[in-house]
């Protein structure tokens, strides 16, 4: 059998690739009745992410455990699953103010593959290896592979290299025992069934990912002390709107004025956290930083101890 008719014949057996009854006739639908169609087959996607709550706990633990060894998480993947890796990755700095090399997202065909289809890219083993070791992946640090197919050649490459090094694998794929979940330490199988568009994997599946990576980086950040409560403490107030949210936060963590929250973020040179730290524990700086880096920058614990 030819190696094209081989591929074809794998295609017909993944779920991500069958043809979704439900959407036979959508090249006759309304906008409205098109997109109720495509809003349907949305709503089973948390379902389905639901199911691998298990898995995805387990991995958010394996990375909350590189990241206090000074690991990292590092997403690869190809095209959507590739682009959903990058974006969470990048998100993460502003956010909770850590430095771009603890979330790192990795896409074959680099860059240019954010915005233009590179040939190939996905079909090279060898490929996901060297962009690895460009990034001096270790056993430190956390892989997850990303691919709805669970099959896609480069993201294998990637995750048998780390898994050779004793690194922590997880895969997230959208069929059930795939290529990638065989070989991950933890597999995350977000089966949501059929496209609405055939083979169209950016779009149940390419959602799924979205939200598995919310949680792991979301989740992952929490356990190691980037908020208080719900709140963002470690936001790097970068622009206009950013500076009024931390104005917000340190007002609704220390229930105070604005005028109170803007004077200490002054004194903190705008560092959310440390303000905070200040008014709720009524310390100076120097004793509200000395505090926060004996817990590990975690506010709650720091401020429990300063009472």
């Amino acid at each position: 059998m030819s190696e094209k008719n081989l591929l074809i014949n794998v295609l017909s057996q993944m779920i991500t690739e069958q043809r979704n009854p439900n959407s036979s006739n959508i090249d006759q639908l309304s906008a409205l009745e098109l997109v109720q169609v495509i809003n349907n087959e949305d709503k089973k996607v948390p379902l389905a992410v639901e199911k691998c709550l298990p898995q995805i706990a387990q991995a958010v633990e394996k990375i909350v455990q590189a990241f206090q060894k000074d690991g990292r998480l590092v997403y690869v993947g190809a095209g959507t699953s590739g682009r959903l890796g990058v974006l969470d990755a990048s998100e993460c700095p502003p956010t909770y103010g850590v430095a771009p090399e603890m979330v790192v997202g990795i896409i074959a065909g680099g860059e240019r593959a954010l915005r233009h289809p590179i040939e190939g890219a996905e079909d090279n083993r060898e490929q996901g290896k060297a962009d690895l070791q460009a990034v001096n992946f270790n056993q430190k640090d956390v892989l997850v592979g990303i691919a709805a197919s669970g099959r896609t050649p480069y993201v294998i490459g990637a995750l048998d290299y780390a898994k050779s090094l004793g690194a922590t694998t997880v895969s997230i794929a959208s069929n059930p025992a795939s290529a990638m979940a065989k070989i991950a330490d933890i597999a995350i199988d977000t089966v949501v069934g059929a496209e609405v568009l055939t083979g169209s994997s950016r779009m149940k599946s390419g959602t799924a990912q979205k939200l598995v990576l919310n949680m792991l980086t979301t989740a992952s950040m929490v356990m190691i002390g980037k908020c208080y409560s719900n709140l963002m403490v470690d936001v790097q107030a970068s622009n206009e709107k950013l500076k009024a949210r931390a104005v917000k936060i340190v007002m609704e963590a220390c229930e105070c004025d604005k005028t109170t929250a803007e004077d200490a973020l002054k004194i903190a040179e705008n560092n959310v956290k440390l303000a905070i730290m200040m008014i709720l524990s009524g310390s100076d700086k120097t004793t509200a930083e000395q505090l926060l880096t004996t817990h590990q920058g975690k506010l709650r614990q720091a401020l429990a101890r300063s009472i």
